[in-house]
C-alpha cells in the first residue's frame, strides 16, 4: 500500500494584528520540504513520524512531502498559503497512484480569500486521488468543522486532550481506520452535530474531564469507530466558528448522527458547571499579596497567548505588579527582540533601561520603561512543547525589574513548561507566583510545582469574555451571545 503523508496548519485569529507571511511557515520553526521525520521531533512531526513507523512496520510505502506549522497569529497571506499547497499537490501529483492520503492540519487556518483552508486543502487532494483513495485528516480540537471537509475526507480524528498531549494517539487512530478502510473491513461514514457554541473546555477539569471520559469509551462499541469534539476557536469571524460534535461510525449515518446530538446536548447541558474561574488584574495581584508561603501560585494570563494568535507582548499585567511593588513574582515570555538583543549585546549584570513590550498595536497595550538588572542571557532557549517535542524560544533574556523577574524571547511562542525559566537560571521554588502567557497548555507542566493554578482576563487579543466577541459572519446565533441559539434561529 502507498500512503502520502503532509503537515501544514497554523490558527487563524481574524483579530490579531500580525499577518502570518511567508517566513512564518518557511522558517526555522516547523518547516521542512520534506524528510521532516528524519529530523528531531517538533509538534509538526509527530503525526508524520507516527505514521511512518506504523507503515514501515507493516511493510507499506510512505511518500513525505511538506512539514510546515507556523506559529498561531493572523490572516495567511494568500501567495503563501497557494504556494504551499501547491507544493503539497505536485507532491502527490508526482506520487500517484496512492491508497491513502494522511494530512495533520489545524482545522482553524483562514487565508486571505479562503475561509476555509483545510476544507479547500482536503477538495485538492480529493479532485487529484479520485474517489478510490482513501483521505484522512487528524486536526487541532479547536478547528471549524466545515462541509467541505466532510464532503471531501473520509475521516476526520480530532485530538480529545487540552492541552493537546494527545496528538500521537489521534495519529495513531487516523492511520489505524484509514487503513481498516482501505483494506475493506470497515465503512466510515460521519456525522457532525452544530452546539451553536463559543466557550473554553479544559479537558484536565471536571466535567470536561468525565465527559470526554465517557466520549472516548463510546469508541469500538456497536458500530462507532471515533468520536471527536471540535471546541472551535472562536477568535475567528468565519461561517463555521463554534462548537461542533463529530462521530464516526461504521456504514451507519443514522447511529452516527444521532449519538453526535445526543453528545452535543450534553455539551449545552454542563455549559454552566463548565464556565472557567476568571480573575481580574487586580484581583490576580491580590492573591499573590494574600497567598501563604509554600509552592508558587501560577497565573496565566490567557488574553497575551501567543498560541490564540496574541502578540504576547501586552504589558498590562507586569505594569500592574510594578505598580503594586510586589516582589518574588516571575512573568514570561513577552516577545520583544529589541530588547533581547540589548540584553544579548550588554551581558549578564549589566543594569540597563529598556521599553519593553507594547510594540504590536491597541491589544499590546502601551510600552513600559523599565530599568533592571540582566541576570542571565541565552542563544536560544528551549522548553518542552506540544506531543513532548521541541519547542524554541530563539535568544532570550532574564531581566530582573524591581523584584520581579521577567522573561523576554526573541521567537514569539507561549510559554508550555517550567524550563522557559529554568533553563535562563531562574528558582520559581523561591517565587511567591509565576505568570505564564498561555491559555492551558502550560497546565500539564506547571501544575506539579503550583499550589494554584489561577487564569486572568486582562486586556488582549484573545480575551476570553465570548459575549463580546464581533462575529457577524457567523452566519446563526451562539451562546452565550444568546440565551437560547436554537431558539433565536
Amino acid at each position: 500500500m502507498r500512503i502520502f503523508i503532509a503537515t501544514f496548519g497554523t490558527e487563524t485569529n481574524t483579530f490579531s494584528p500580525i499577518m502570518t507571511g511567508r517566513s512564518a511557515f518557511m522558517g526555522d520553526r516547523d518547516w521542512f520540504r520534506n524528510g521532516a521525520t528524519d529530523h528531531p521531533t517538533t509538534m509538526a512531526s509527530v503525526p508524520l513520524k507516527a505514521w511512518r513507523q506504523l507503515a514501515e512496520a507493516e511493510g507499506h510505502e510512505i511518500i513525505e512531502s511538506v512539514c510546515s506549522f507556523a506559529q498561531p497569529a493572523g490572516l495567511t497571506l494568500r501567495g503563501v498559503y497557494e504556494e504551499i499547497r501547491g507544493y503539497i499537490m505536485d507532491d502527490l501529483k508526482a506520487a500517484l497512484p496512492v491508497d491513502v492520503v494522511l494530512l495533520s492540519m489545524h482545522g482553524a487556518m483562514v487565508a486571505v480569500g479562503y475561509d476555509d483552508c483545510e476544507g479547500d486543502m482536503l477538495a485538492h487532494v480529493r479532485a487529484i486521488v479520485g474517489t478510490d483513495a482513501v483521505v484522512g485528516t487528524v486536526l487541532d480540537l479547536h478547528c471549524h468543522l466545515t462541509k467541505k471537509m466532510r464532503e471531501s475526507a473520509n475521516l476526520i480524528v480530532l485530538y480529545k486532550e487540552y492541552p493537546h498531549d494527545d496528538i500521537e494517539p489521534r495519529a495513531i487512530e487516523l492511520y489505524r481506520l484509514a487503513v481498516d478502510t482501505a483494506e475493506g473491513r470497515i465503512n466510515p461514514v460521519m456525522a457532525e452535530h452544530d452546539c451553536r457554541m463559543l466557550s473554553v473546555w479544559r479537558t484536565p477539569h471536571e466535567p470536561v474531564r468525565s465527559f470526554v471520559d465517557r466520549m472516548q469509551a463510546l469508541e469500538g462499541k456497536d458500530g462507532i469507530l471515533s468520536v471527536s469534539f471540535a471546541h472551535g476557536f472562536p477568535w475567528a469571524d468565519v461561517p463555521d466558528v463554534g462548537a461542533k460534535t463529530l462521530v464516526i461510525a461504521d456504514g451507519d449515518a443514522g447511529r452516527a448522527a444521532d449519538l453526535a446530538a445526543r453528545l452535543a446536548q450534553e455539551i449545552w447541558d454542563m455549559r454552566e458547571a463548565n464556565e472557567a474561574s476568571l480573575l481580574s488584574v487586580d484581583e490576580a495581584i491580590e492573591r499573590i499579596l494574600t497567598a501563604p508561603p509554600g509552592r508558587p501560585l501560577v497565573l496565566a494570563d490567557v488574553s497575551d497567548n501567543a498560541g490564540g494568535g496574541a502578540p504576547s507582548d501586552n504589558t498590562v499585567v507586569l505594569r500592574h505588579l510594578l505598580d503594586s511593588g510586589v516582589e518574588g513574582v516571575a512573568l514570561g515570555c513577552i516577545w520583544d527582540p529589541m530588547v533581547v538583543s540589548a540584553c544579548l549585546e550588554a551581558g549578564a549584570g549589566e543594569t540597563l533601561t529598556l521599553r519593553v513590550g507594547g510594540k504590536c498595536g491597541l491589544t499590546s497595550s502601551d510600552p513600559l520603561d523599565v530599568t533592571g538588572v540582566v541576570r542571565g542571557v541565552t542563544d536560544e532557549l528551549l522548553q518542552v512543547g506540544l506531543g513532548g517535542g521541541r519547542s524554541s524560544l530563539g535568544a532570550a533574556a532574564w531581566l530582573e525589574v524591581e523584584g520581579v523577574d521577567v522573561v523576554i524571547v526573541s521567537r514569539r511562542q507561549q510559554t508550555f513548561s517550567p524550563e522557559a525559566f529554568t533553563n535562563l537560571g531562574i528558582d520559581l521554588s523561591s517565587k511567591r507566583a509565576v505568570i505564564v502567557k498561555s491559555a492551558q497548555h502550560f497546565y500539564n507542566r506547571f501544575v506539579g510545582v503550583a499550589s494554584e493554578v489561577l487564569f486572568v482576563s486582562a486586556p488582549g487579543c484573545v480575551r476570553p469574555d465570548m459575549a463580546e466577541l464581533d462575529l457577524p459572519r457567523a452566519g446563526r446565533p451562539l451562546w452565550p451571545q444568546v440565551a437560547d441559539p436554537y431558539a433565536s434561529a
